[in-house]
């Protein structure tokens, strides 16, 4: 903004920021003449002609306090701008729109990319956003390159169906794993029935908004980022050596004499023990080795790189962001050589493309695009699925004596006893081919904006036209299935050779030591995954002021049809409207409300309306309020609403499905198949089935005190979430009904829980500025009605629990005596196999047997209810420092990991043992003897919770002339870590099971170690 006055004088002057560093584009016009202005240049200076010497200048800048200048006569001014924390987040971002903070009466918390960016080199935003916003919850179970996205509720489960929350990307429903950092101006989260009904039907689990960055008008600006990322295993459960193992295994052999005197002939002497610590030759280290499968298996460290380079800025007609980002996850996998000329691993490699740009067509017209592309590139072992663990298994539950994984001769190692309990991870990655899996995305946004106020003032009209496409290839690169090599396995006890294949069958030529037949595969199309969209709407939005009366209203009219592979397009239609009235800036009223259509359900369910209230009072602009001089801003507000959730799983089921299964037979005498193809009905369908209905009501308060020092607020929730579907086989139908029922939208669960967040904020005199922020968030949900049999013991029952709640076979102490042996309850197998020393397991129906039927409720569930975030820093001139805290409690987890498995010789280092007069309680691991499934008790359900060092950042920015005199205006060197220590009682560092099984394991989960430099041109 230039403009000047036609007589006067003229002022020249530079803005500073509270560490005296120039501010480059702040804002400085003349008060009560907002035609005339400027904005300062890349070295803080500005020059603008004023009418006279009693001029006033009025300098702000976002995220400052703005101040008022009086011209002097000199014509020379120096301005100091101090920050405003309070107008940090004055702008919030909402559904359909954005809001002033003050005048928020929803649950809404939003973060920035400032904040995003600290996280330690983590390429995942939703890993990002950790820690970062109170009541959102996320969890890891992965470091997988490329499938680190977290699972993300808000805060609690209220459907056993699903409990992801829709995420928005510039206002249209995408994923967010594509998302760069990088390119985010804001993430707004909106909780309560006030932000998301506007949504209706898909709102119901809260909504995730991501807004990316867009031009302003000035000079260009351009970011240079670069980042360099060690990646390490943080944490996987510690196994003994095969040194330890024996003498474990011969301790319970000695206990077991009794019942397994059999056992004896496992027995192994000191001598050979030793040799396994110890061995003497090369022979001797084929024939007893200790394996170190951790070791053998992964990295010290892996490196991966993220370089983004963007460029902002506009004129009066037109402004843009360009971005283009690119990422590359290295493998904590050794590379391994096969002999067959490639490596097989893993890997991940992204390149985004972004250009959102806004033309000026006239004073009131506005158009605007949004353009992304992005193209992303898996690399893992041939045709590799989602339950594939076998290359990384060996870390887990390989034991160290089983095998060396390439013997001295050259040969893959192989365990002859038990080769599908006791893998070689090595070998399967070695000659598991290689695969890439690209997933090329595109998306697509046009946006027309109108200002109406030649009709009335305040009215804008806008309207959007949207198109994604995204397009998955898998299989191309080296199919090498099926050409196993030959391995080799050294029998301890004899040091007799034994090959995987007989060697001198047939000729004698027959099998190839290590076949080279690999296939290379040009790719093909992954129909499930490829995906378009087509979608757009039409908006009104109206906003005028009366005096002390500010109104604002929306109306939206949107449409949808997306399709995956050749299936059917899925279609929905949206009518929503919004209206707010404050006075004052201190009364608050909202009323939203959507009408949805989903072709998901039959003709009378396919439509419903979605409404909610909400209500605010500022306290703080109340006149009684004005002497208390400390309050800067409090705040009280709650809403109510209905919101719906359609992601119900299954696409019909209002009708029956039909499926066929063969030919009809004809004949009584000799029948045989007739030409004729016969239908069945193979799941019933429910007319009456339709989306899944939640009641929020949230309760606020909104506080500031001290001008900035003290802020926060605090929220108490409570949802009530009606017509959960059941599914058939979940429903009490008895076996006679002659097929399985169909799904009914009968379930309750209520939810509820509070939130609570303080921020603390200090400048010293010195300018160092010093903050702390801190959240808990507590929410907890109960299972009303799930349509349990009705003869059910109450503890078996969902109603009355949390979903997915633990259930376990009890254990109480120990059984210390053969007294409390004879005397325990039954087991329903390997009765005759209890020892001293064994859990004594809860005969919980009391009927004298310890069966399936006492499994009960154990500790928490498996989604934690309480979580915790502190982040603290200081910033003094061009220094800075950061570190956050995250932590979960009432959590449980299984991980199953047994001793001696299937004879297995792997220990794991769980702790002391039982013995008779000592205090620990943890039974002795069985070897040689079977024991009933229900005697492990609650041994491998740990408590879940833990605090986590999630980040850490030091960092210095030069902004001195030198630098600028160089074109550069600003460079951030930083140095920062992700996952840097966990406390917790759990074995590993996963946070769930899901991709894989509580038995096995995972892609390790990581540290990182990242060392960044951010340039401003």
């Amino acid at each position: 903004m230039t403009a000047s006055a036609q007589k006067g004088i003229t002022v020249r002057g530079t803005v500073l920021d509270s560490n005296g560093e120039t501010i480059i584009g702040a804002s400085v016009i003349l008060k009560g003449n907002n035609s005339i202005g400027t904005i300062s240049d890349l070295d803080g200076h500005f020059v603008l002609n004023v009418p006279n010497e009693k001029s006033t200048l009025i300098v702000s800048y976002v995220g400052m306090k703005p101040q008022e200048v009086k011209v002097v006569s000199t014509g020379q001014v120096k301005v100091t701008l101090e920050d405003d924390t309070r107008q940090l987040d004055e702008v919030v971002i909402v559904g359909y729109g954005q809001q002033k903070k003050a005048s928020v009466v929803g649950a809404i918390t939003q973060t920035d990319s400032k904040t995003l960016e600290r996280a330690g080199g983590v390429s995942s935003l939703g890993a990002a956003l950790t820690g970062a916003l109170p009541g959102l919850i996320t969890t890891s179970s992965t470091g997988m390159p490329g499938a680190e996205d977290p699972q993300i509720i808000i805060r609690t489960q209220s459907s056993w169906n699903s409990s992801a929350p829709l995420i928005l990307v510039d206002g249209i429903e995408r994923e967010m794993s594509s998302v760069d950092i990088s390119s985010v101006e804001n993430i707004s989260v909106l909780k309560d029935a006030s932000a998301t009904a506007v949504y209706g039907v898909k709102g119901a689990n809260g909504v995730i908004l991501i807004t990316t960055k867009r031009g302003k008008e000035g000079k260009a600006s351009v970011r240079i980022k670069a980042n360099v990322t060690a990646k390490v295993v943080s944490k996987l459960p510690e196994k003994y050596d095969a040194y330890d193992t024996f003498y474990l295994m011969n301790n319970s052999i000695e206990r077991e004499a009794s019942l397994n005197p059999a056992g004896w002939a496992n027995y192994t002497p000191a001598a050979i023990i030793d040799k396994y610590r110890n061995p003497a030759n090369a022979e001797e280290w084929d024939r007893y080795p200790n394996v170190d499968w951790e070791k053998e298996l992964f990295k010290k460290a892996a490196m991966s790189y993220n370089t983004s380079v963007n460029v902002s800025g506009g004129t009066k007609v037109v402004s843009y962001f360009a971005a283009v980002d690119f990422v590359n996850e290295g493998d904590l996998f050794k590379n391994f050589e096969n002999g067959r000329g490639y490596n097989s691993g893993f890997g991940y490699n992204r390149i985004n493309v972004r250009s959102n740009l806004d033309f000026q067509l006239t004073k009131t017209t506005q158009f605007s695009t949004n353009l992304f592309g992005s193209n992303a590139q898996r690399q893992l072992p041939w045709d590799m699925g989602d339950g594939d663990t076998g290359y990384w298994n060996s870390a887990y539950k390989s034991a160290p004596d089983a095998m060396r994984p390439v013997y001295s001769n050259g040969m893959w190692g192989w365990y002859a006893p038990r080769d599908a309990d006791v893998p070689n991870s090595i070998y399967s990655l070695a000659v598991g081919g290689k695969e890439k899996r690209t997933t090329t995305k595109m998306t697509t946004d046009f946006i027309l904006t109108q200002d109406l106020a030649m009709l009335t003032k305040g009215l804008k009209f806008k309207t959007n036209f949207s198109m994604d496409y995204t397009f998955v290839e898998n299989k191309r690169g080296l199919s090498d299935q099926y050409n196993p090599a030959q391995r080799l396995w050294v029998n301890p006890d004899t040091g007799e050779y034994r090959y995987q294949y007989d060697p001198d069958s047939g000729t004698g030529l027959d099998k190839v030591v290590n076949p080279i037949y690999w296939i290379q595969q040009s790719g093909s199309a992954n129909l499930g995954a490829t995906y378009r969209k087509l979608y757009y709407s039409l908006q009104l939005d109206y906003a005028r002021t009366f005096d002390k009366h500010e109104v604002t209203a929306l109306g939206l009219f949107s449409r949808l049809k997306e399709a995956r592979g050749n299936g059917f397009p899925v279609y929905r239609e949206d009518w929503v409207f919004r209206m707010t009235y404050n006075y004052a800036m201190r009364y608050f009223f909202e009323a939203n409300g959507a009408y949805n259509g989903s072709e998901k359900f039959g003709p009378d369910y396919r439509f419903a309306f979605f409404p909610s209230l909400s209500l605010g009072w500022m306290i703080s602009e109340e006149k009684f309020m004005k002497k208390m001089k400390f309050i800067d801003m409090l705040k009280v507000r709650g809403s109510w609403g209905r919101i719906g959730d359609d992601n119900v799983g299954g696409r019909f089921l209002y009708k029956d499905q039909l499926s066929n299964g063969g030919n009809t037979v004809m004949g009584s005498i000799n029948p045989d198949d007739s030409p004729y193809t016969f239908w069945k009905i193979s799941s019933l369908g429910n007319p009456n089935v339709s989306w899944e209905t939640v009641e929020k009501r949230n309760i606020g308060l909104d506080y500031a005190f001290f001008d900035g020092l003290i802020a926060g607020s605090v929220d108490v929730f409570n949802d009530t979430r009606s017509d959960i579907l059941v599914s058939g086989g979940s429903r009490s139908i008895p076996s006679y009904f002659g097929a399985t029922a169909p799904q009914a939208n009968l379930g309750k669960v209520n939810s509820h829980g509070y939130e609570l967040e303080l921020r603390l904020n200090y400048v010293f005199n010195n300018g160092m500025r010093a903050w702390l922020n801190t959240s808990t968030t507590h929410a907890v949900n109960k299972i009303k009605f799930r349509d349990d049999a009705p003869l059910l013991p109450t503890y078996q029952k969902g109603a009355g629990n949390s979903i997915n709640q633990v259930y376990s076979y009890i254990d109480h102490g120990n059984l210390v005596t053969w007294d409390d042996v004879i005397g325990s309850s039954s087991w329903t197998t390997g009765n005759d196999m209890k020892l001293p020393g064994d859990y004594n397991i809860i005969d919980f129906n009391g009927d004298g047997v310890v069966d399936n039927d006492d499994r009960a409720p154990y500790q928490y569930a498996t989604t934690p209810q309480n979580t915790y975030n502190a982040s603290l820093g200081f910033e003094w001139k061009g220094f800075s420092c950061f570190a956050q805290f995250y932590g979960v409690t009432n959590v449980t987890r299984e991980v199953s990991f047994p001793t001696f498995r299937s004879t297995a010789h792997v220990a794991y280092a769980e702790g002391n043992y039982w013995t008779p007069g000592g205090t620990a309680t943890l039974p002795t691991p069985r070897w040689g003897t079977a024991v009933d499934a229900a005697a492990t008790g609650t041994r491998y359900w740990y408590d879940g919770a833990y605090l986590r060092l999630k980040n850490v950042e030091v960092a210095y920015t030069f902004k001195n002339n030198w630098l600028k005199k160089r074109g550069v205006n600003s460079l951030r060197l930083y140095l920062n870590g992700d996952n840097l220590y966990m406390w917790t009682k759990m074995p590993d560092d996963r946070e769930a099971n899901y991709g894989t099984g509580s038995s096995d394991g995972a892609y390790p989960t990581v540290r990182r170690f990242n060392l960044g430099i951010d340039i401003t041109l």
